[in-house]
């Protein structure tokens, strides 16, 4: 099965570097099949036959702390649940040029539902949500973007059980993955 880990935090701000180049080469030693590596914010797509996604994400965590000796979040999808979610998303998500719009993946063990409790309530007026087994897809015009409740999640709880992806970045790994 294809799957495609997201990790969280790497090469921002100049903390926590890992070039893609080793990051494939992690993956690949591990034993992980057909990797590809797709910008440098931490997007890994391969092949593997575990079929627990909570076992993969386990052994995941596992090697990257070894390789890297510092620990990185990561929030694993199996190609099939993606392709799903973007095919039921909202015709709001993903296309107006004028707005930003993120998918928002959960890291497990915490809940999509978990993060939108905590992250608190929505600006319906300013924003538009919706969840996705445990992505939540975002969108709120450029305009008013700083008037937003989920614009702030980076102060909250939530932010550290979370990594976010642009619209553009999560079809393309859905592209990617599919090629």
């Amino acid at each position: 099965m294809k799957y495609i880990a997201l990790l969280r935090g790497i090469n921002v701000g100049g903390k926590n570097k890992v070039s893609m180049h080793d990051l494939k080469n992690c993956f690949e030693n591990a034993g992980f099949l057909n990797t590809r590596t797709y910008i440098n914010s931490g997007n890994v797509i391969f092949d593997s036959e575990e079929q627990s996604i909570i076992d993969l994400s386990s052994y995941c965590n596992d090697i990257l702390k070894k390789k890297f000796d510092f620990p990185i979040g990561i929030a694993l999808i199996d190609v099939n649940t993606l392709k799903e979610a973007l095919e039921n998303v909202p015709d709001w998500w993903g296309y107006d040029q004028n707005s930003k719009h993120n998918a928002i993946f959960v890291i497990q063990p915490a809940t999509a539902e978990e993060i939108i409790a905590d992250a608190g309530k929505m600006k319906p007026e300013y924003e538009q949500l919706y969840a996705y087994k445990e992505i939540i897809f975002w969108s709120a015009p450029l305009k008013t973007f700083s008037r937003t409740r989920w614009s702030k999640i980076v102060g909250t709880k939530a932010y550290q059980s979370i990594t976010i992806r642009n619209a553009n970045t999560t079809k393309k790994l859905l592209e990617m993955a599919q090629s």
